[in-house]
Parts: C-alpha cells; structure tokens; sequence
C-alpha cells in the first residue's frame, strides 16, 4: 500500500471512489499499486475502500433502487442509456485496451480487437428491451381472470470482478443487470480496476442516474463486508471456487440471490479419426490466450495411449513456436501473466507437476531473454494421470496435461472425473460422434474442433465451476425476480398482455 497518488493509466479519478453518481474521497487514506505486468513497474495507484465505502456505495444503490427513478423506467428507457454507454465505449475502446494489456498480460493486438465489441454487448442488451418477455399472459386456473408472470429486477446487486479480463466480464454482468432495472456496487479487482474506473466515468458522462453505478476497489476482507451487507439483495462473483465457495455460503446464511462463475479444468478429447497436429495447433493457439489466465483454457488434454507420444511432439512443437515478449509488440503472441504473485503460482504447479511424475515435455520456466515482467514459457506435461495435482487443479496459466487414456469411454469417463465442468472440447471429423460425446460431457459448454464459447448463447458451468449462467437471455434472467400477478381481468393498458 502507498500514501501518494500516481498515475500514467487514462483515468480521471483513482484517488477516488465513485459513490451516488460522484466522484468522492475514501474513507481512509491508503491507495493500492497496480503494477505494470510486462514491466513490473508502477502504472497507476488506485482508492483503497474500507467497510465504510462499502456501507456508502450500498446505500446509494439502495436508495435509488427504492426510491430513485431506475426501476421505474421503462425497459426502453433504460435501454436508452445502454445504448449511450455502448457508444462511449467505443469512443473509449482504446483506453480500455491500453489498461487491460498493462494490467493482466494480453497483447495489446488482441485487446483492442476485444475492445472494440465490449460497447456492442451493452447494445446487445438494449435491445432487449423489445424482445425479452418481462410480462407473459398465462391461462388462469379454472379459465376466469387473468394471469400474467411478471419479471421484475431483483435489487441492488454486488457484482465483484476478477483481474484476467475486466472489460468483457463488467459488460456481461452490468448491461443485463441495468436492463433489469437493478442498481450496482462494482468491486473491482486490486489487481485491475482501470476498466471500472472507465466505465464509472462514462456513467458520468451520460448521466445515469445517481446511484444506480457505484464503483470500489478492494481486497477481499472488504469484499466479504460487501457480500454481507443486508442492503444487497444479490451477489454476481466471476473468480476461483475457493472464493466461490465462500461466497455461496455467506449468501445462503442470508438467503440471498447468487450467480457464481468459478474455475475450470476443462478436457478436450482427441478422438482417434482427427488428425494430432491440427489439434494441437489449434489447442496452443487457444491456450495462449491471455497467458492462460482463463477459466474455461482447454488445460486437460484427452488422448488414445496410441497416439499420446504423438500429440505430445506436435503440442510441443505448437507451443514452443509461441512467441512471448511484450504484449505490445505486435510480433508477441503471448505476454506476461498478470502478477508476481500468479507467476508463483503457476511456477509452483510445474514443480509439482515434476515432483509427481509427471513428465515436463516443453516449457516450465521464466523465458530467459526477458529479465522483467511476470513471464512464463508455455509449458507442455506428458504422461500425466488424471489423478496429478496438475490435472485436478486451476492452474490459471499456459499449462497443458496431456494424458493418455483407452478409447472413447474411457476418455469421456476421465473428462467427467473432475470437480469442475465449465467447458470442453471433442476433436473429430464425425459430427454425429462430436454430438455424442458432446451430450456425455458434464460441462457447461462443449466446443467441436476448438476452443469455443457463445455468450450470447449463456455461459457457466456443471459442478463446482458456478451457480446460473451469463450472456444471452439467460444472463437478463439472472437478475429478475418472478412475481405471479392474478387479475379479475386484463387491464386494458396491457394490450394483449405480452411486453
């Protein structure tokens, strides 16, 4: 912790916390390093919250969510402002991708790209407005009256964000909860918080209403101040199981609504008619992404013993051609991970992974030419059995356990032996076989031939990796409360019924 401000990052404020609409000091004096991960120098300090900052941004959010306009609006109304956050976005996509790749390690290449469609999700959901049955017309029991399911937002939501990707999970998280009519107290990750920064000050801008965004950043004793509070009727968590846990257990103390995207240990199986260098080509691509600091990285390797030396070589071969190096070069293909401490992290899993057995094929240590930032090399395990350290945990880096296993069965069995179930992936030319197998898997999501994920589809997962789903209509349920409403007949306002 540090007692001066300081700042190269594009933000306006980070001595400040942003609370009922304004910019305002913290309750204490300490602020927060944000480390630069490609340099390990100082980028920004950013306002450390206290439990009472959490107790302000909760009873803002409350308040206009009980007496403010936000949920009185129309779905349309709101979508309004969407739509005005979603064009700021874009104005501010450069901003966004700057942040990101200094602070969690993603090529600068890549971030922008993302960067730009982040203001489509919020446009995405303001189109909503027009499509998702908020009022349905149901058939009264015994056929008098009128009855209507009504969708209403489900309150003040705490919707904590990780460090590995703040921009897209913000945006899946906050537009839908807008949509909804909910109102938000956003904590942001110490480790990354220039994107909350960033959206607080296009909230802003557009002139949202006060109260119904508020921004933190702290750690996670504070956080669990927030995740207690009796003024959050919900908690939307993107982080570990450990964490994840945690926070289903303070919720349930309370009976309050929860939505968890935890970890993964995701399997993609290699069915014995695809071809292994295409595979893992496609496999290293993927797993570099974002250093590997993804939940839902195809980390487990599911091969026939026949071909397991095979794909072994050509893994090693796809990932040692991986260039790493600054993530704002454009010749990088991956940077740094996002922190020392993940670095340790990631270190003291491959030593593990040594210690077991397990055989270190490519990879495993810091790259030698960078002598700063958190690097890793990309790192390739062979023979590793289901059972290994390296195979039952989240890594949350370039990892990869290859392992062999004895025809189909066997490799669907090992792939459904874990305590995660987020994503996954089956490598074929038969797509009948790839629809099988693919009903077989215990995971949120089953990809065919690559990595993949659909968020406008859903996304969460099976298991311990979470509790509901993100993205799609899914993700505008997730903040909706249902009410059953029985009416002597149908208000003529209603026109139909339907909205």
């Amino acid at each position: 912790m540090s007692s001066a401000p300081f700042t190269t990052a594009p933000i306006a404020h980070p001595a400040k916390v942003f609370i009922d609409g304004q910019w305002k000091a913290p309750s204490g004096a300490s602020l927060i390093d944000v480390v630069n991960s490609g340099t390990e120098e100082l980028f920004f300090r950013v306002a450390e919250a206290d439990p009472t900052d959490v107790h302000r941004a909760v009873t803002a959010a409350r308040r206009a969510f009980d007496d403010g306009p936000w949920p009185r609006m129309t779905h349309a109304q709101r979508a309004a402002y969407l739509n005005a956050i979603a064009a700021e976005m874009k104005l501010r996509y450069a901003d966004a991708a700057h942040i990101w790749t200094v602070e969690s390690g993603i090529t600068h290449a890549l971030a922008q790209t993302t960067a730009k469609g982040v203001g489509g999700i919020y446009a995405y959901y303001a189109g909503m407005a027009e499509t998702f049955p908020f009022v349905e017309r149901r058939p009264p029991d015994g056929g008098k009256g009128a009855a209507y399911l009504v969708q209403e937002p489900v309150g003040v939501v705490a919707a904590i964000i990780p460090w590995n990707g703040p921009p897209l999970l913000l945006a899946y998280k906050c537009a839908p909860a807008l949509l909804a009519g909910c109102t938000l107290v956003i904590k942001a990750s110490p480790e990354a918080p220039g994107a909350a920064y960033l959206l607080a000050e296009i909230c802003e801008k557009i002139g949202l209403p006060p109260g119904v965004v508020n921004v933190l950043t702290a750690d996670r004793t504070v956080s669990e101040t927030l995740v207690r509070h009796p003024g959050v009727d919900k908690v939307a968590f993107t982080g570990s199981t450990a964490a994840g846990r945690r926070i289903a257990s303070i919720c349930g103390e309370r009976v309050a609504r929860v939505t968890l995207e935890l970890g993964g240990k995701s399997a993609a199986i290699i069915l014995d008619d695809y071809d292994v260098a295409r595979a893992a080509e496609s496999i290293a691509r993927s797993a570099s992404f974002l250093t590997g600091q993804v939940c839902a990285s195809l980390t487990r390797i599911i091969v026939s013993r026949a071909r397991h030396a095979a794909l072994v070589e050509a893994l090693s071969a796809a990932f040692g051609g991986v260039r790493v190096g600054d993530p704002f070069d454009e010749r990088t293909n991956m940077g740094p991970l996002a922190s020392c401490r993940q670095r340790e992290r990631v270190e003291s899993y491959i030593a593990r992974g040594v210690a077991e057995g397990a055989t270190l094929a490519t990879g495993g240590g810091r790259p030698r030419r960078l002598a700063r930032g958190f690097y890793i090399e990309p790192t390739v395990f062979a023979n590793v059995s289901n059972d290994a350290t390296i195979a039952r945990e989240e890594i949350f880096g370039p990892v990869l356990s290859v392992i062999p296993v004895d025809g189909e069965a066997d490799a669907i069995r090992i792939a459904n032996d874990s305590i995660y179930g987020l994503n996954a992936a089956v490598f074929t030319d038969d797509l009948d076989r790839a629809w099988s197998v693919a009903r077989q898997l215990r995971s949120g999501t089953v990809g065919h031939n690559r990595y993949r994920t659909d968020w406008t589809v859903g996304f969460g997962g099976f298991k311990q990796s979470g509790i509901g789903r993100e993205g799609g209509t899914q993700g505008v349920s997730a903040f909706l409360e249902a009410k059953t409403v029985l009416l002597d007949g149908a208000p003529p306002g209603l026109g139909g019924g339907v909205s």
